[in-house]
């Protein structure tokens, strides 16, 4: 049985920590800068709670999740791949986009699997929103739009709205449409935060398909949706209930989804991962260009101008 911890038990952590309670995986415990933290959580989940993330791994785990604040993943992981533990690390990958390409080398170099969670590519709607992508009855895809809004959560400090919300999108355009973005244009700004709290972002793909995201800490009531235009019909997702829209010229129709929480969903494939070395299921180089979209829009936007990516 694989055994797991996980380091960083805020909120997301105390998530994966619910979820790996439950599963075939050996939980091996948890660690927190937070005393309380660990003590509720780790008596909660019947594990063992470390203040310092080292004392974890030296109980023998074979796979952490870290989920730690961006500026600590570029340390942990490198602790972690250097204590030969294969790494399931929250998005963005990292806090800089060469502090991400060296924690991919290093971890190609001594071996280790690594993926990123991207969690929005696990929801159920967008799982079979890819499904009609690739099988093309909605034709192909012009255009992308979403809506990622809501109320301000305070724990956020040490990035902006882009990295921190955006990036979903960025990643599920680019998971939908199988292609890398080829430029980004931003515009933003701050009212309420030390970073950007509200952006606009246009890009454009390899395939001459746009993406335009909108985002913002500024809307009392927390939506998350995307709309996909195609040349034979359009989908609109609502991420929160998991619902997928279809339009053409003669229905409207809901497609079939069985509700799942995606974070459950991302874990089980990162199980299978370890065990069957199948694919990654979010590789580095997927979050990494995910990363170096964002940054690149946070770019546009100080700069107004238009950023073309790097990465292909």
């Amino acid at each position: 049985m694989i055994k797991i911890g996980v380091i960083g038990a805020g909120v997301m952590g105390g998530h994966h920590i619910r979820n790996l309670s439950c599963m075939d995986v050996e939980l091996v415990g948890l660690s927190d800068i937070d005393k309380n933290r660990v003590s509720e959580l780790s008596e909660n989940f019947n594990t063992k709670g470390f203040l310092d993330y080292k004392e974890l791994v030296k109980e023998g785990i074979d796979a952490a999740v870290v989920a730690v604040p961006t500026k600590l993943h570029k340390p942990v992981c490198d602790y972690l791949i250097d204590n030969g533990v294969d790494i399931l690390v929250e998005k963005p990958i990292a806090d800089t986009v060469e502090n991400g390409k060296e924690i991919i080398t290093k971890a190609k170099k001594e071996g280790i699997k690594i993926s990123v969670g991207h969690i929005e590519r696990f929801n159920p709607a967008i799982q079979k929103l890819k499904e009609i992508i690739k099988n093309e009855s909605l034709g192909k895809v012009v255009t992308m739009s979403s809506k990622r809004v809501g109320p301000y959560n305070p724990r956020i400090r040490d990035v902006g709205i882009i990295v921190d919300l955006g990036v979903h999108d960025i990643d599920i355009m680019s998971f939908l449409l199988e292609e890398k973005v080829k430029t980004v244009y931003a515009t933003g700004g701050k009212r309420i935060h030390p970073f950007e709290d509200f952006a606009t972002i246009l890009m454009t793909f390899g395939n001459s398909c746009t993406g335009l995201i909108d985002t913002n800490w500024h809307t009392p009531h927390k939506v998350r949706s995307l709309t996909v235009v195609a040349d034979k019909g359009i989908a609109e997702v609502d991420y929160i209930d998991q619902k997928l829209i279809l339009y053409d010229k003669e229905w409207v129709k809901e497609a079939k989804i069985e509700r799942r929480e995606p974070l459950s969903l991302e874990l089980e494939c990162f199980i299978n991962y370890l065990k069957k070395d199948t694919a990654p299921p979010v590789s580095g180089e997927d979050g990494l260009h995910a990363l170096e979209v964002a940054i690149s829009a946070i770019d546009s936007y100080v700069n107004n101008k238009i950023i073309n990516i790097k990465s292909k």
